[in-house]
């Protein structure tokens, strides 16, 4: 774990979470403490003394007068903009379901299921067109629980949650489970039920066996919080493979997705303050056709390992790395902070821990690329393109290590261009773009 992977401060408390690769194995607790994994441990912070004994030591470098400004100006932080203990509970990190009260059910073609109260539900079996319909109070927890489910469907969700406060959708261990819908989907009313779960409320996938989807749409939508802290899930799907209006966290899971467009998708259109991706944990491994990772606002990466094949690899309006190992392949450009919401204004690249590799294929394309400001100040970067850097106001090569077609470089020019035609710098004046810099 590297030091920029860990929090500074975290509610002043001091306490250094990264939740890298969450297992979510820890047992339910009585109080509201927050379980997280550091190093493959589950830590446990007490909320009485908020502190965690294990806890390593932080030092901060402070970054240049310039970035720090910019920071604090756009996001009123200087470190992670999103603190890991705030986005997953205790349950949603819980990997094991309490089946001791548990509603069980076993699937029959044609024969819907229907949910409207709190509770865990097992779900086992094989059956075509079923949907499990959730329409509970909206104070009310679900959980639904596949234990060797399989549902193929000619039109409409097989999971189709409606309503409630939030739900659960846990994989038994060592369980093999497996969602499809093989036509066009039909509308519910008003609403376009596109997705092979499709959730109007908050929604948790976790577990300790496999969830096998396939999409003539999207894979998961939902309309609020997306969160994966467990399992094994593979989406093949014809959209997107997982989006939400809200939010996308991601803190643990071996996940898979192929996808013709987008593979993870945050967005709200009738919202730009939203619609964010936060990952700091599990493996991903994405082929997309379009973006792999496409966020309205942050799109902030603090752990995990990925392997990224898609047009565009990563796109927010901000998009920090704070830790992780992640590996791209892009068509396009490698990770772009671009105008995506109107509400942060000027888009930031800022790379501050983890090992970055980048590989871009030949033609107009940029690894690092940011319509506002790019810094980096730790980690390892390395890129292997024919334009490493672009950047319209400035740029800082603060700390870290940064290989460009396998030679070191000391700063960062404007459209960097090493072993490519000409072999020489492709950005004019060799120098920053940006005004001030």
């Amino acid at each position: 774990m590297t030091k920029n992977m860990l929090k500074a401060t975290i509610a002043g408390l001091g306490i250094a979470l990264a939740l890298a690769g969450c297992s979510g194995t820890a047992e339910t607790s009585t109080t509201d403490a927050e379980t997280v994994k550091a190093d493959n441990a589950v830590v446990v912070v007490d909320e009485a003394t908020g502190q965690d004994q294990e806890a390593e030591t932080v030092v901060v470098t402070p970054a240049s007068s310039s970035y720090t400004a910019q920071m604090t100006e756009l996001t009123g932080a200087t470190g992670g903009i999103l603190v890991a203990e705030d986005l997953f509970t205790e349950r949603d990190l819980t990997q094991n379901a309490d089946l001791s009260n548990a509603v069980c059910y076993t699937l029959e073609d044609g024969q819907d299921i229907a949910i409207t109260s709190e509770g865990v539900y097992v779900i086992s079996g094989t059956a075509s067109n079923v949907t499990i319909t959730v329409e509970a109070p909206d104070t009310d927890k679900v959980q639904i629980v596949l234990d060797g489910a399989t549902i193929t469907n000619d039109d409409s969700p097989c999971i189709y949650v409606k309503s409630a406060d939030k739900v659960f959708v846990t994989t038994t261990e060592d369980s093999a489970n497996a969602l499809s819908v093989t036509g066009s989907f039909s509308a519910d009313g008003d609403t376009n039920t596109d997705a092979v779960i499709f959730s109007r409320d908050d929604l948790v996938l976790n577990g300790l066996g496999t969830l096998n989807i396939s999409s003539t749409d999207n894979g998961v939508s939902c309309k609020d919080d997306l969160k994966i802290t467990g399992g094994t899930i593979f989406i093949d799907c014809a959209s997107d493979g997982l989006e939400a209006n809200d939010s996308v966290r991601i803190a643990g899971g071996d996940i898979t997705i192929t996808t013709p467009k987008d593979a993870i998708h945050a967005e709200n259109d009738e919202d730009d303050t939203v619609g964010y991706v936060y990952i700091c944990g599990g493996t991903l491994d994405i082929e997309a056709g379009d973006d792999a990772i496409h966020a309205t606002t942050y799109a902030q990466i603090d752990g995990g390992a990925m392997n990224i094949s898609a047009a565009e690899a990563i796109e927010g309006t901000i998009v920090q790395f704070n830790g992780g190992d992640i590996d791209i392949y892009s068509t396009d450009d490698g990770v772009n902070a671009s105008y995506k919401s109107d509400s942060l204004g000027m888009p930031v690249l800022e790379i501050n821990g983890g090992d970055l590799s980048v590989t871009m294929a030949q033609g107009d394309t940029d690894a690092l690329d940011s319509n506002g400001y790019l810094y980096i100040n730790g980690g390892t970067v390395d890129i292997s393109a024919q334009f490493a850097f672009d950047f319209d106001y400035g740029a800082e090569l603060n700390g870290g290590t940064v290989y460009v077609n396998g030679e070191q470089v000391y700063e960062i020019t404007e459209s960097m261009m090493m072993g490519g035609p000409g072999g020489g710098m492709g950005g004019p004046g060799g120098g920053f773009g940006g005004p001030g810099f």
